[in-house]
C-alpha cells in the first residue's frame, strides 16, 4: 500500500425511506418483498415468490378490468443466506422497510396473510406479512386460495385502503322478520349455515327469533361451485370470484369493514378514487410476466485513507506550532468550539 495505510471499517446503514413502488402506464414497479433475517434457508420461499407474482400479476389485471399488473419486484434475500452468484447488491432495499415481508406468525393471525394498515380509507397500509409456511405449504392454499390470488387481496388493502367484506365478529345481520343473512359482498354467493359441534359432527344452524339471529358459532360456509365473479375482498379463494364488489352488487347492509371506514361504498368505488386509477388507462394487449430480481443483503465496508507520507509530517508539525502562537508570537488558549475559529488571547 505504499506510504498509505489504510483503516478498514465495517458499518451497517439502515436507510429510512418508504415504499418505492412506482406506477408506470399501469404496471406497479420496485415493490420489495424481504425474507425475514430469522427464517431459515429455504430457496421454494423464493421459488414460490416468483410463482405468487406470476399469478397475481394476471389476476390483477382482469380483476381491475385490464388496467394494472405487477411489472418489477425485488426479493431481498437475508444475510444469513447461502450467497450465489446471481444476487445482487442491496442499495436501498431494506427489511425493515419493505411493501412485503416473510416473517414469524403473528399471535393474533398465525399463518394467515394480512396487511397492516394503520389508516382511513383509501389510504396505504404499512405492510403485507406473509409466514414462511404460508409460502411453502400447499395445503394451506385450500384455507387461504392460492398463493397470487391472497396477493391481490392483500395488495389491495395495502395499496388502495379497502377493507374486508367479511366479519367474524359479525357473521349475520337481520334483514327482516325472521330472516338474517350471512355478512357477505356479494349477496348473490350461496352456501349453507353450518354448526359445529364439540365432537367435531356438523349440523344446520338454529335460529333464534329473540335476537332474529342465528344462534352463537354458527358459520356460512360458501359453495365451492358459485356462479358470481365477486368479490375479491370477500372470498379470492372461491374459483368463480374474479373481481371487485362494485355499485351494481356491493352489499350496503353487511356489517363489515369496508362499509364501515368507506361510508358504505365498495370496494372498487374506492379504488377507482385512487391516485392510481386517475394516472392511468386500460391496456389492450395482456401484460408481460414481472420481471423478478433477487437481492442480498451485505456489510458494506468504509475506507478511510490515511496519508504518512514525509509532507503530511511537515503540515502536522506546522499547524502544532500555530495551536501554540498566534501570528504576532503570542500564545493561544487553543481553537474554538462550533467552528468559530481562534478565541481572544490570554
Amino acid at each position: 500500500m505504499g506510504l498509505c495505510a489504510w483503516l478498514i471499517l465495517t458499518v451497517f446503514f439502515h436507510e429510512v425511506t418508504g415504499t418505492m413502488v412506482k406506477l408506470n402506464n399501469g404496471g406497479f414497479e420496485d415493490i420489495v418483498i424481504a425474507i425475514s433475517p430469522t427464517e431459515l434457508e429455504d430457496h421454494k420461499i423464493v421459488d414460490n415468490i416468483k410463482d405468487m407474482f406470476k399469478e397475481a400479476s394476471n389476476y390483477l389485471f382482469y380483476a381491475t378490468n385490464q388496467r394494472f399488473y405487477f411489472k418489477t419486484v425485488k426479493v431481498v434475500i437475508p444475510s444469513t443466506w447461502t450467497t450465489k452468484p446471481e444476487y445482487k447488491r442491496v442499495s436501498k432495499e431494506f427489511y425493515e422497510k419493505a411493501d412485503v415481508i416473510v416473517a414469524d406468525p403473528s399471535l393474533k393471525y398465525g399463518d394467515e396473510p394480512y396487511s397492516l394498515q394503520y389508516g382511513g380509507c383509501g389510504e396505504m397500509g404499512r405492510y403485507i406479512h406473509f409466514t414462511s409456511n404460508f409460502m411453502t405449504n400447499d395445503s394451506l392454499q385450500d384455507i387461504y386460495g392460492s398463493r397470487g390470488r391472497a396477493f391481490v387481496h392483500e395488495w389491495a388493502h395495502f395499496r388502495w385502503g379497502v377493507f374486508d367484506e367479511n366479519n367474524n365478529d359479525a357473521p349475520f345481520y337481520t334483514t327482516g322478520i325472521n330472516m338474517a343473512e350471512a355478512t357477505r359482498c356479494s349477496t348473490a354467493i350461496t352456501g349453507q349455515n353450518i354448526f359445529r359441534t364439540n365432537t367435531g359432527a356438523t349440523r344446520k344452524c338454529k335460529f333464534e327469533y329473540k335476537a332474529q339471529l342465528y344462534e352463537g358459532g354458527c358459520q356460512f360456509i360458501p359453495d365451492k361451485k358459485q356462479t358470481t365473479s365477486a368479490s375479491i375482498m370477500y372470498m379470492p379463494s372461491l374459483s368463480s370470484v374474479i373481481q371487485f364488489c362494485d355499485e351494481k352488487n356491493h352489499n350496503t347492509k353487511a356489517p363489515n369493514m369496508q362499509n364501515k371506514m368507506c361510508n358504505f361504498r365498495s370496494t372498487w368505488e374506492v379504488i377507482m378514487e385512487s391516485a392510481d386509477f386517475a394516472s392511468s388507462s386500460p391496456r389492450s394487449v395482456p401484460p408481460p410476466s414481472p420481471t423478478i430480481s433477487l437481492l442480498q443483503t451485505r456489510d458494506r465496508v468504509l475506507c478511510l485513507v490515511l496519508d504518512v507520507s514525509e509532507s503530511m509530517v511537515k503540515v502536522s508539525l506546522y499547524f502544532s506550532v500555530l495551536r501554540g502562537k498566534n501570528f504576532n508570537g503570542k500564545l493561544w488558549n487553543g481553537a474554538g468550539r462550533g467552528g468559530r475559529g481562534f478565541q481572544q488571547p490570554v
